[in-house]
């Protein structure tokens, strides 16, 4: 055991592969995630009111589908769900630009899309949390979450920063194609895995629905598990509050060009790569509790400039990189914890009940994000958003988790 330990993970073929399939479909994720809303804006005339439900609806309908894809996963091998997944959002994504092109595109296409590549998301996240695992083993999850966590945010930021860039030289459609091909790369990755992954053990004549509600007993049964749900569903929930009108507000009422954006989003990125890649350093210094707790409540204050993005657009930057870095953080200390304390036979339903209050409470962000820009204003939606997050961070520090080491 000592011997495989020892071995760097990317030298392990199986991991490898699963890093090349998610860095560079992650950068296509993020061109995509500049992209689709400037199409709307720019081509459709969108308001407010339809990017926000645009960007709700790639995430709402965890809230329909969430529990069930976590039991469906636990019943199937996770690697041909990650890559029928990348295929669909591939060719659903596609779409755009041809339907651009021929002059046929609407806003219920591109609602269309949102839809089903969300739910493709979801089933493809939940199978990848649920193979990390698998592939890397327990004792090494924090170490794996740290390489995939840090590489996707550095990803975030080439992709969002060249999405600024691209859509200015080639125009948002060229973006989301490039989307499109990133999954088609991941998809040949994902097929290279050799590591052979066990047929799921099932319980002859257990019904679909008692499998989900195990999932969320267990999730509810532990303290530590409901305070990461608290924290990571207050966030998910400030954060689209900021983050999705943004385009409407540089854009369209602060005059600044599609670049600045770009620019915007991909400052956000270096933070969440800086905190993910300082989380292992983190977490082994301070404990992983004690570490999301300090850094929550010295980020927390900076959430107060992100609003003022009309004032000074790179203070507010600055701010949001700060969030973010609490983010990159995050996600590698509480989702290892996550990964380490689950049964195996039980990650995909842990996995999606977690996701469907996280990716919930983001579609919900969005869904308030139109609706206070319409009715209050942008910056009506930025404050509440700022106040949720600089909040977040109290759920981990009522908990047992701030003791943990």
């Amino acid at each position: 055991m000592t011997a495989v330990a020892e071995i760097p993970l990317l030298r392990e073929p199986s991991f490898r592969n699963l890093y090349l399939a998610s860095a560079v479909s992650q950068f296509g994720t993020q061109v995509g995630y500049v992209a689709m809303p400037l199409l709307a804006v720019t081509a459709l005339n969108a308001g407010p009111g339809e990017v926000g439900l645009l960007s709700a609806l790639t995430t709402i309908t965890v809230l329909v589908l969430g529990l069930p894809a976590g039991a469906w996963v636990d019943r199937v091998r996770r690697r041909p769900v990650m890559i029928a997944t990348d295929l669909v959002r591939a060719v659903l994504l596609a779409s755009v630009p041809v339907a651009w092109w021929l002059g046929a595109l609407t806003m219920a296409q591109l609602y269309g899309v949102a839809i089903v590549t969300g739910v493709g998301t979801l089933f493809f996240d939940v199978a990848s949390q649920s193979t990390v695992p698998h592939l890397v083993g327990r004792d090494r999850l924090t170490a794996a979450n740290s390489v995939l966590v840090g590489t996707n945010a550095a990803m975030d930021v080439g992709g969002r920063s060249a999405a600024g860039v691209l859509v200015t030289l080639a125009g948002a459609p060229v973006a989301i194609l490039l989307d499109a091909l990133t999954y088609l790369w991941s998809a040949v990755w994902l097929r290279r895995i050799s590591k052979p992954e066990p047929r799921p053990a099932l319980v002859p004549g257990e019904r679909f629905g008692r499998q989900i509600g195990e999932g969320v007993r267990y999730l509810f049964g532990n303290r530590i598990l409901v305070a990461i749900a608290a924290q990571g569903g207050l966030s998910n929930l400030g954060f689209p509050l900021c983050s999705t009108l943004l385009p409407v507000l540089l854009v369209n009422e602060l005059g600044q060009p599609a670049w600045v954006l770009g620019a915007y989003l991909a400052v956000g990125g270096l933070g969440s790569l800086a905190g993910s890649s300082t989380a292992h350093l983190i977490g082994r210094r301070l404990g992983r509790g004690r570490g999301v707790c300090v850094v929550g409540l010295a980020t927390a204050p900076f959430a107060g400039l992100v609003p003022l993005v009309g004032w000074s657009v790179w203070v507010s930057a600055a701010a949001w990189s700060l969030l973010c870095f609490r983010t990159g953080v995050n996600n590698v200390l509480l989702v290892s914890f996550r990964q380490q304390v689950t049964p195996d036979p039980m990650l995909g339903r842990v996995n999606a009940t977690m996701r469907l209050i996280l990716m919930g409470a983001v579609g919900v962000g969005g869904l308030l994000a139109g609706l206070l820009g319409e009715v209050w204003g942008t910056g009506t939606a930025m404050w509440a958003g700022a106040s949720i997050m600089a909040l977040s961070w109290i759920p981990i520090w009522l908990s047992p988790l701030r003791r943990e080491t």
